[in-house]
């Protein structure tokens, strides 16, 4: 029974919360080459109305100036992406709505400068290939770009979306064009992602693709598919399930190992020990999304980078949620499955 208040008590109220007042800003953009203010505000303006949509800031064009107004760390940030959107186009980029998106992104990083900043004393990080420049949409994106360049064997891990594969492919692709290694080698173990296809008709090839489709898109991406398809019959480029590795010694070689949670230790094991002179190997994985048959054993991928992690000349770089690049609801799926009640 509740109790009830007596006349003589008096009645406690809490001090009302100052609130914080919200200072606004107006700021006016001046660019220099007038030609690339056409693909710098989009067709119809849709990049500008991406930004502000995104935060939060009204953005208006006159003539060959921009005028932002709104909230003052809003009109900031939107200031430093139209800039580094600018500069992106300066460099002889192409501009989408995921590369303004991932601007939008690395805009609230302060350790990006150089990337978005447009520092003109600090070289932009990006790969070339043949159909495309690849730039870091991320900071941890900057930072495994980095680790390919640099490192011996790189473990990439974490969700989908975060680009792990996809600039692996495009790095191993421009090393190829360059003539820093001779042979390009994908993998990944043939294990289904929860589902038990039976059995698939065809010879070899046609059996194992299906598991080797992403691998496939990541390389039409980054070179002419006729290019892809000479490359393979040459022996240049091979695409094969973990399983073709073991006996091999893989020299003057940029190896890749998708999907590599679904490793085993002992093939885990068999694949980093194929490592040849000349060569890189770059695994990658998301350690959450693990799919070895039984359930109960441990993961390769795991497995490995607890025992060498601090070994010199390997690399790991762990991607999380605020890492997608791919559509942005890609990122609150994958937030919606790790939180508190997944």
């Amino acid at each position: 029974m509740a109790r009830k208040s007596s006349s003589a008590e008096p009645a406690l109220s809490s001090p009302p919360v100052p609130q914080r007042e919200i200072r606004r800003a107006q700021v006016d953009m001046n660019f220099e080459n007038q030609s690339l203010l056409v693909p710098l505000f989009g067709q119809f303006d849709a990049n500008l109305v991406q930004i502000e949509n995104r935060l939060g800031v009204f953005i208006s064009a006159r003539g060959d100036t921009l005028h932002l107004e709104g909230p003052e760390d809003s009109v900031a940030r939107a200031r430093e992406v139209l800039q580094a959107l600018y500069d992106r186009l300066a460099q002889g980029q192409d501009l989408d709505a995921g590369a303004i998106e991932s601007v939008i992104a690395m805009s609230n990083e302060p350790t990006l400068d150089g990337i978005v900043n447009g520092d003109k004393n600090v070289p932009p990080i990006m790969i070339r290939t043949r159909r495309k420049t690849i730039v870091p949409r991320s900071k941890m994106q900057a930072s495994y770009m980095q680790q390919l360049a640099h490192d011996d064997v790189i473990f990439a891990l974490g969700p989908a979306g975060t680009g792990k594969t996809y600039v692996a492919v495009a790095q191993a692709v421009s090393q190829l064009i360059t003539g820093s290694v001779q042979r390009l080698i994908l993998s990944r173990p043939a294990v289904e992602a929860g589902e038990k296809l039976g059995f698939l008709p065809g010879d070899m090839k046609e059996k194992v693709d299906p598991y080797l489709r992403p691998l496939y898109d990541a390389l039409f991406d980054c070179m002419p598919p006729e290019q892809v398809e000479r490359r393979i019959e040459s022996g240049e480029i091979e695409i094969a399930p973990i399983a073709f590795m073991r006996g091999r010694t893989l020299s003057d070689a940029f190896v890749i190992l998708d999907e590599a949670q679904n490793t085993t230790k002992e093939q885990m094991k068999m694949f980093l020990t194929r490592f040849g002179q000349n060569s890189r190997m770059v695994v990658c994985g998301d350690p959450k999304q693990v799919d070895i048959p039984g359930g109960d054993r441990l993961s390769g991928l795991a497995d490995a980078v607890r025992k060498l992690e601090d070994v010199e000349g390997i690399g790991v770089t762990r991607f999380t949620r605020a890492d997608v690049v791919r559509h942005p609801i890609v990122g609150r799926i994958v937030e919606a499955y790790e939180g508190p009640d997944a």
